[in-house]
C-alpha cells in the first residue's frame, strides 16, 4: 500500500549520451535513428545518423 512504485521487469532503462564523445567511449557510435541513445541534437546534418565522425 505504500507510495513506492516499481518498473515492469521487461522495461529497459533509457539510453542517453550527453554528447558524441560519450557515445564513442561507450562504443555505441555511430547511432542511427530508432536506436537507443539516438537523438536529433547529436545528428548534426539531420541524415538519421548521429556521431558519425
Amino acid at each position: 500500500m505504500g507510495g513506492a512504485t516499481t518498473e515492469p521487469a521487461d522495461e529497459k532503462p533509457a539510453v542517453y549520451y550527453a554528447n558524441c564523445a560519450e557515445a564513442k567511449r561507450a562504443g555505441a557510435a555511430p547511432l542511427h535513428r530508432g536506436e537507443p541513445g539516438y537523438r536529433k541534437a547529436l545528428d548534426r546534418d539531420g541524415d538519421g545518423v548521429a556521431c558519425e565522425t
